[in-house]
């Protein structure tokens, strides 16, 4: 369900999505976004109406530096990077090769962030990171996995953030001279649901699926059913 926080492009609440069960994951727990360095006024008022309890900011230090929310540095929000400040570059070809490196690097990292949604007691948690795709995209996907939605359902998530931000690609399409750019900008902004296939089935061969990962990188038995007790009503 898509959420009106005015100033933002990408922000959805995932309640609603079915489980391999036959339940549904809840409303009011998991919104993803992108970031909300872009709220305007209204925006902030509107994210303070949502109940949120939980901000779970996935953006690097320069990246929180140069561009702070009207949330960062205050209770309501959890700073936590996808990767450390002492890993090199990866100068990856690709955004799904640059998302699996990631995902391969710092394990315990991503899950850190799983477990802080899993963590908070009450109300909703909002994720985001720059755009709300890629970062955000694979700490939903993790999420919605352990709480049993569907390969299909959790593609079909992340592919709903390419027309969310088809405007603003195109925008920054506009405003960049040199064409000889465009194929990679193309290839990092853009959100193809064969991206996140792609990295699901990474988790698949290399870990045995996206829980084992998730207790490859420290989440335990009590962590995993906090989350799915959070998540799925």
């Amino acid at each position: 369900m898509d959420l009106d926080w005015p100033g933002c492009r990408n922000v959805r609440d995932v309640g609603g999505l079915p489980t391999a069960d036959g339940r549904v994951v809840r409303e009011g727990v998991l919104i993803r976004a992108d970031s909300l360095q872009y709220l305007n006024a209204d925006g902030v008022e509107a994210v303070r109406r949502s109940g949120v309890r939980r901000i779970l900011d996935l953006r690097g230090d320069g990246e929180v530096a140069i561009a702070p929310t009207p949330f960062t540095g205050t209770p309501l929000a959890v700073r936590q990077a996808l990767a450390d400040p002492a890993d090199p570059d990866h100068g990856q070809p690709t955004i799904v090769a640059a998302c699996t490196w990631m995902l391969d690097k710092r394990p315990e990292l991503f899950a850190a962030a799983v477990k802080a949604i899993a963590d908070e007691p009450d109300g909703a948690v909002v994720v985001h990171c720059h755009g709300g795709k890629d970062r955000t995209g694979m700490i939903v996907a993790l999420a919605l996995s352990v709480a049993g939605v569907p390969e299909e359902e959790i593609v079909a998530d992340y592919y709903l953030t390419q027309s969310r931000l088809a405007q603003w690609l195109e925008e920054q399409l506009a405003e960049e001279p040199d064409v000889a750019k465009h194929p990679e900008m193309i290839e990092f902004r853009d959100t193809r649901a064969e991206s996140i296939v792609a990295i699901l089935r990474h988790l698949d061969e290399n870990y045995g699926g996206p829980e084992a990962y998730l207790r490859h990188g420290g989440l335990t038995d009590e962590d995993l059913k906090k989350l799915r007790a959070r998540l799925v009503a």
